[in-house]
């Protein structure tokens, strides 16, 4: 890791971008503070024990060669410091001070973790925590290219745990099947999908379900353009619609509940597997439309604006933990998981740490404001890690509205 990569935005709230500027101008005003000093400690010595001209010179040469790495560091942080001010921190999630946690040692065992961008915090707080509990002796590297992505490299055995915002579908199942690869299909947590506009839209006070598969379906492409083409109650205004890309569980998940089909959805939109990116979208655009996890919402609710949905009670319910422990956030809340490789989890650090998450993460995913399941469930998926119960509860086929102790109970294929 370089020096002007020491920072970068916690989506867990846990180095925010005030701390981040904070560190980063105490480093520049230090990097100063030892150029000042060099140059005082240089030239007062060459001023005082010899005033002959050469080595003045000498010293002077000396001095500015040690100085100008302070110097160059001190410039380049606090201009680092003044981007933070103004525009937050860097908008990629997992970027925190470096030196939380103690270093990996040089033979330490890695455990490696991809997929869905919804999962990536809660994975990368338990990471942490593990990394740190372990004192270096493990190294886990987590990252994000989306469900779809990380379970191409799941299913070619490149990783051994797939973060994943939807179930694992048929295709995946028969890559995994193909290659030799059995897992383990463990949910985690709730989550709440979150329909966000610009806080400066006036018009948007609910949307429902038609609403929304008028925004979003394939038949909308090129016709749908302007709000009031889906509501004439609406302004004659350009609709810009930001989403996740097609490699992502929530754009997966988000398809089957609203438009009724995974993975069919109009394509002329600004997709990214980058959630930030679209938390970036909508908050500079009146105009803007787009959908992502609740914890990518929460932190910048000042940002954007929450649409309350309309399911099938009737009623307009907000994302919420509240909304979506008591059922009424439908349909767009879900369970998310972790699917472990089988081969993978005989290796005791890959054990140990799955059996870590499922015991230890309530806390943390309380605090990357996910909703916790409840203590049976993770007691049932503990269960079936240890009991080596393969497979998956769906059988390839997305489910909207199903409960985790539904998908518990079920006997599981591969």
């Amino acid at each position: 890791m370089n020096l002007l990569e020491m920072v970068r935005e916690d989506p867990r709230g846990r180095t925010t971008a005030r701390t981040a500027t904070l560190a980063l101008v105490l480093a520049g005003l230090a990097s100063f503070q030892v150029a000042a000093t060099a140059y005082y400690g240089f030239f007062r010595i060459g001023g005082e024990f010899d005033r002959n001209p050469a080595t003045e010179a000498i010293v002077a040469l000396v001095g500015g060669l040690g100085l100008l790495p302070s110097l160059v560091l001190g410039a380049a942080l606090l201009v680092r410091a003044s981007v933070a001010f103004v525009h937050g921190a860097p908008r990629r999630p997992g970027w925190r001070l470096a030196g939380l946690a103690l270093a990996p040692q040089a033979d330490a065992q890695v455990i490696k973790i991809d997929g869905s961008s919804t999962v990536f915090p809660i994975t990368e707080a338990v990471a942490e925590e593990f990394q740190i509990q372990k004192r270096g002796k493990v190294r886990v590297t987590v990252g994000i290219s989306g469900t779809g992505g990380g379970f191409k490299k799941f299913c070619r055995g490149e990783t051994d745990i797939q973060d994943a915002s939807r179930p694992i579908l048929a295709a995946e199942m028969e890559a995994c099947r193909a290659a030799g690869i059995k897992y383990y299909e463990l949910p985690v947590a709730y989550d709440a999908l979150t329909v966000v506009v610009n806080p400066q839209n006036t018009w948007i006070t609910q949307l429902t379900i038609p609403e929304l598969k008028k925004i979003w379906e394939p038949a909308s492409q090129g016709k749908i353009t302007r709000w009031n083409q889906v509501n004439s109650k609406w302004p004659n205004e350009t609709l810009a619609l930001f989403g996740p890309g097609s490699d992502s569980g929530t754009f997966d998940y988000f398809t089957e509940a609203v438009v009724g089909k995974a993975k069919s959805s109009r394509g002329d939109y600004t997709g990214s597997e980058d959630d930030n990116v679209l938390v970036q979208g909508v908050a500079s655009n009146k105009n803007a439309l787009g959908y992502f996890g609740y914890a990518y919402y929460q932190p910048n609710a000042s940002r954007l604006k929450a649409v309350p949905i309309v399911g099938k009670s009737g009623k307009a319910v907000g994302p919420s933990l509240d909304n979506v422990v008591n059922g009424s956030y439908e349909p767009l809340s879900r369970p998310i998981f972790i699917y472990v490789a089988e081969k993978s989890a005989q290796k005791p650090e890959v054990k140990e740490f799955v059996e870590y998450y499922l015991a230890k993460s309530v806390p943390l995913i309380e605090e990357v404001k996910y909703v916790p399941l409840p203590a049976k469930a993770y007691q049932l998926a503990a269960d079936h890690f240890r009991n080596g119960k393969l497979g998956t509860g769906f059988g390839g086929v997305p489910e909207v509205g199903l409960k985790v102790e539904e998908l518990l109970a079920r006997e599981a294929k591969l």
